[in-house]
């Protein structure tokens, strides 16, 4: 007796093995590859995105590009996860769960779990409104100010989806926040930035001189070709910003490419430090 139900035992195992355990491998490796497929394609359009800056760098982009690139990374990762909670229903029908039974309890444990999950629809929601307002996208710097945390993360965006947004600090430092706690977002990059210097010098200094030394710089810093890719117009002179017994400061402002604002700025500051020690205006000197 106990051979045959081992037997029958055996055999059925062998059946379910060949009809819905196949079935099961098989949504499982379609999954797999769909998931690679999908991954693929949106690698495919992201490199076609940056094939049109090989001449810039992933900061320097159109608005649209990087928003269309934001929009991969967010289609795809929303069709995965779609596509896993299908297949793990279909899973669940070849193991022999209801489905149609589930329902009742589904409900409750959803009221349940509605209470803990507000965060995640918080998330989903300031997600969507991030990419479809194109607040920022991939590549652009931002400084987000994020709820319960007096320092702000800081970084170059590397990856957004409706649920997070991940940065990468000058440091290398990953920062990953989710959008639900996300308060202010302050876009460095966006369409275009600007560099400000404040040139200290002596107060006893001639204001119409230093003047005309900051013009000339900014005049030859555009005719430059190296500085002059980045700027999109000749930097200006503000005129005195501060003024204090012994010294003033004087602050000029040049107008750049997005993302590009702190190269021209250390640019700047090197050929004003040098066209002042020229004419013998450095501070160190006039001490």
């Amino acid at each position: 007796m106990t051979s045959i139900l081992a037997a029958s035992t055996g055999s059925e195992l062998g059946n379910w093995f060949r009809s819905s355990g196949l079935e099961i491998v098989l949504l499982i490796i379609s999954a797999m590859l769909f998931s690679r497929a999908v991954t693929y394609v949106r690698d495919r359009i992201t490199r076609r995105i940056d094939a049109g800056f090989r001449s810039s760098d992933a900061l320097v982009r159109t608005e649209a590009a990087k928003h269309r690139h934001a929009l991969a990374q967010v289609v795809t990762w929303v069709v995965l996860s779609l596509v896993y909670f299908l297949v793990g229903l279909e899973v669940l029908k070849r193991l022999g769960f209801q489905i149609s039974g589930l329902v009742a309890p589904a409900a409750v444990l959803g009221a349940a779990l509605g209470f803990g999950a507000q965060r995640i629809v918080q998330d989903l929601l300031a997600g969507f409104f991030l990419i479809t307002e194109r607040q920022y996208g991939y590549g652009d710097v931002v400084r987000i100010s994020v709820t319960g945390s007096a320092a702000e993360a800081e970084g170059t965006v590397e990856d957004v989806t409706l649920r997070i947004t991940t940065l990468r600090s000058a440091d290398g430092e990953v920062i990953t926040v989710p959008n639900g706690q996300i308060v202010k977002v302050t876009n460095l990059s966006k369409d275009w930035a600007r560099a400000a210097i404040d040139v200290p010098v002596p107060a006893s200094a001639n204001i119409n001189r230093v003047n005309e030394i900051l013009h000339d710089v900014g005049a030859r810093a555009f005719a430059d070709r190296k500085l002059k890719s980045l700027l999109l117009d000749e930097p200006t002179v503000m005129g005195v910003e501060d003024l204090t017994v012994d010294q003033m400061n004087i602050k000029m402002v040049a107008r750049t490419l997005p993302g590009k604002q702190f190269e021209v700025g250390r640019e700047l500051r090197v050929r004003v430090a040098a066209a002042l020690r020229r004419e013998g205006l450095s501070e160190t000197e006039s001490a």
